[in-house]
């Protein structure tokens, strides 16, 4: 069975799902940045269903609006139960997030607890600048 066949059905998994909203308040400053540690993100990995752990970074600067915090914690531990891969997980909280706060860059990074010896990091920022 080729790779592409053994995970066609997981490989979205978690994208499409029903998230709690991620709130805002009005920003009044302009040139810095925020940066946002979340040391306690848990999600389930689609394939195996163990759980994954990591830490989740944000950074961004904003342009009019500001990530409220209680919000985005409920939106983080809405991951919990749900079957997600690292990379969808990483992206899909950037795109959730310009979405809603547009702010004028944003990186979000994912720092993920080894498994099996291997120790991935995924990050994703927009405007897309890796290449």
């Amino acid at each position: 069975m080729s790779a592409e066949k053994k995970y066609k059905d997981l490989s979205s998994a978690g994208l499409d799902a029903k998230l709690p909203q991620i709130d805002w308040f009005k920003n009044f400053h302009k040139n810095y940045k925020i940066t946002i540690v979340i040391p306690e993100y848990t999600s389930v990995c689609p394939k195996t269903g163990n759980p994954d752990f990591g830490t989740i970074t944000i950074e961004y600067q904003p342009k009019d609006r500001i990530i409220e915090l209680k919000s985005l914690k409920e939106y983080i531990f809405a991951y919990r139960n749900l079957g997600i891969f690292y990379e969808n997980a990483v992206n899909r909280i950037l795109k959730d997030i310009v979405k809603n706060i547009k702010p004028v860059w944003i990186k979000v990074k994912g720092e993920f607890t080894p498994r099996g010896g291997i120790h991935s990091i995924i990050e994703a920022t927009w405007p897309e600048k890796i290449k």
